[in-house]
């Protein structure tokens, strides 16, 4: 599925979306350039899921843990990440909460197989959006977007 959005709010809007149907153990990597609106789409699907605190780039802190109504937000920015011993330490459950990777592809031998990967890419303000799905779970959840978008 790709999605075109026309700004930053429609992009947050989209996110939000996904977060109203997203459940726990699922996992989306996002992947793109810088400013490309991947925290931008995170905060969205913070909203989404319940979060009250604002969800902000966890880029120096590498994850940052946000509760929702009802199913946490596990944010990782796997940038500074630099080995899968480095991943493994941060011990984190993919089952407790909806998990947002971003910056997956450096960490992509440990994902797990099933997760909905998403590529962005800027278009003058907009973005462009490529879903691409890896199991069932993900599959799911990117079939109840496409119903509901």
């Amino acid at each position: 599925m790709i999605v075109h959005t026309r700004d930053a709010d429609q992009t947050r809007d989209l996110g939000r979306l996904l977060g109203s149907l997203a459940r726990a153990g699922d996992v989306l990597v996002l992947e793109g350039d810088l400013g490309a609106g991947k925290t931008t789409f995170t905060q969205g699907l913070g909203a989404g899921l319940g979060v009250v605190e604002p969800v902000t780039s966890p880029t120096f802190v590498v994850a940052r843990e946000h509760r929702g109504s009802g199913v946490e937000l596990a944010h990782i920015d796997a940038y500074r990440i630099s080995s899968l011993a480095e991943w493994d330490d941060l011990d984190i459950d993919l089952e407790r909460g909806v998990t947002v990777i971003e910056w997956g592809d450096r960490i992509a031998a440990a994902l797990p197989e099933d997760h909905l990967r998403i590529r962005f890419r800027e278009e003058g303000p907009g973005r462009v959006l490529e879903f691409t799905t890896a199991g069932p779970r993900s599959a799911r959840l990117l079939s109840l977007l496409e119903a509901a978008a």
